[in-house]
């Protein structure tokens, strides 16, 4: 021991630098309980994961909290035991104050009876190693700094430099840690690829619970530390994870659900200062918004998508949505505009945008784009061109690659040339059409293809067609459609 360390005049310690008193902050608590008996924390509630990670990040704000609830204390018990004022206390839990100043971090953490094993070197009052003092609490959070810069006390000029140039790479080494390697980036970026594949031509429940895995694993490793490369990155798969989500809840029929997802991938695309992203996500926005009641809000968000696009499918994406939006409102003169910007936005030549390497939903192809124009020309009441679009949707899927084949687009392809049968009277035509809608299976038939079905059953229904045995026959096949049924199995894995 130093010989000018200051012992604790009660059991014979070492005290910490920083500790000011005569008595360490066991010897000062039991004198203090022993004239008053006041608040205490439980031993049990240190145990908490949460509270020793923010102990360890030195978040003495959130560790206040967490304390209070855990352990039933008001603030005014953690102001008595803290010795901060109780406006101050609540300012830091709020996170609008910080406590800074090391002598006051001390006293805090004594006097709340934080343990020795979860205390930074410069606060403990021993010198036992670190490994040994942390052992019985291993919180699992990230640490940002177990020890504080060296004091500058060194009086020779090249001592000094040479002291600052290793208390330099100390830091550098300290903020180059990372939670996660390149190689589970990559991995995880594959994940949502071979998911955004998947979601396509696979049965929803089938996907639904990986994504959410896959969602959760980001959420983790964004909860740690990396450099802020690897930071931008993780909340660019995170927006897209949520983005993901938001599309297999709207197709699962919760548009608010859809909505909150959407609320999130935006958050995640401005922490990423991301516009592939923040274009994707208005445009989702605008696609719901155009199935949903609040149909007029859709151009609107397709507008701001286009601000925000940089060309490319994700370009062509907003202008097909545009288009379909204002046809179902009846503007026809807005959905031919936003036809010609579909077609110069595939004229221009440009480079992938970030989003589309992940291929599958996240891609805007020939055959998606034929649907929607077909469905554009479908609500304008337009059924030759129509159909003729839709015809040429349905024989890019289905020639081809099987990845690509996307059953909800297609089924509903067939239900706009089924539409364009119905008004011309062709009732056997149309019926050819509706069979391989009425043939595929529950788990593969999203909330939309319900919707339109019904639409097409009210078709049916018209004055001019009562005396059709045919119509009579599709009608009841149609009237009584299912859709994906929520509550069995679509969370299954």
């Amino acid at each position: 021991m130093r010989r000018d360390a200051r012992v604790c005049a009660g059991c014979g310690c070492r005290l910490s630098q920083y500790n000011l008193e005569d008595l360490c902050a066991a010897c000062s608590r039991d004198r203090r309980l022993d004239a008053r008996p006041g608040p205490a924390i439980p031993d049990a509630v240190w145990l908490a994961p949460d509270i020793q990670t923010a102990i360890a990040n030195w978040n003495f704000g959130l560790a206040s909290r967490l304390l209070r609830e855990r352990a039933g204390l008001r603030q005014d018990d953690m102001a008595f035991m803290t010795g901060l004022s109780q406006s101050f206390l609540s300012m830091l839990e709020a996170g609008s104050r910080r406590l800074t100043n090391l002598d006051k971090a001390a006293r805090f953490l004594q006097g709340i009876g934080t343990p020795e094993a979860l205390l930074a070197p410069p606060f403990r009052e021993t010198a036992a190693p670190v490994a040994s003092a942390r052992a019985p609490y291993p919180g699992p959070g990230p640490r940002r700094h177990d020890t504080l810069p060296a004091t500058h006390d060194a009086t020779d000029l090249n001592k000094l430099a040479a002291q600052a140039a290793a208390q330099s790479l100390n830091f550098t080494d300290e903020i180059t840690k990372t939670n996660v390697s390149d190689v589970e980036l990559a991995v995880l970026e594959s994940t949502l690829t071979e998911i955004a594949t998947d979601y396509v031509h696979v049965p929803l429940h089938k996907v639904l619970t990986n994504l959410v895995r896959t969602r959760d694993r980001l959420f983790t490793l964004l909860n740690g530390r990396q450099p802020p490369g690897q930071t931008r990155e993780l909340f660019l798969l995170t927006g897209t994870s949520c983005l993901l989500l938001a599309h297999a809840s709207q197709n699962l029929g919760d548009e608010d659900a859809a909505i909150a997802q959407l609320q999130a991938a935006w958050t995640f695309a401005e922490q990423a200062d991301h516009n592939d992203l923040r274009a994707w996500v208005k445009g989702t926005t605008a696609l719901i918004a155009e199935w949903s009641t609040r149909r007029q809000t859709a151009l609107d968000y397709t507008r701001q998508a286009s601000r925000l696009s940089p060309g490319g499918e994700t370009r062509i994406r907003i202008a097909a949505i545009e288009a379909r939006a204002a046809a179902r409102i009846g503007d026809r003169s807005t959905a031919m505009a936003a036809l010609e910007d579909l077609q110069r936005a595939r004229e221009q030549k440009t480079a992938p945008d970030a989003l589309t390497r992940f291929g599958g939903l996240l891609t805007f192809p020939e055959a998606k784009q034929e649907y929607y124009i077909g469905g554009t020309f479908a609500l304008l009441g337009e059924h030759q061109l129509a159909e003729q679009h839709a015809r040429a949707a349905i024989e890019l899927y289905e020639n081809g690659p099987k990845e690509h084949r996307s059953y909800g687009d297609e089924a509903l392809a067939r239900l706009d040339i089924a539409t364009a049968r119905i008004a011309a009277g062709e009732i056997e035509g149309a019926g050819e059409q509706l069979q391989p809608i009425l043939e595929l299976p529950t788990d593969r038939r999203i909330r939309q293809l319900g919707d339109a079905m019904h639409a097409v059953a009210r078709l049916l229904q018209e004055p001019r067609l009562a005396r059709s045995p045919v119509a009579r026959e599709l009608e009841a096949a149609t009237r009584g459609y299912q859709a994906i049924d929520t509550r069995t199995k679509a969370l299954a894995p």
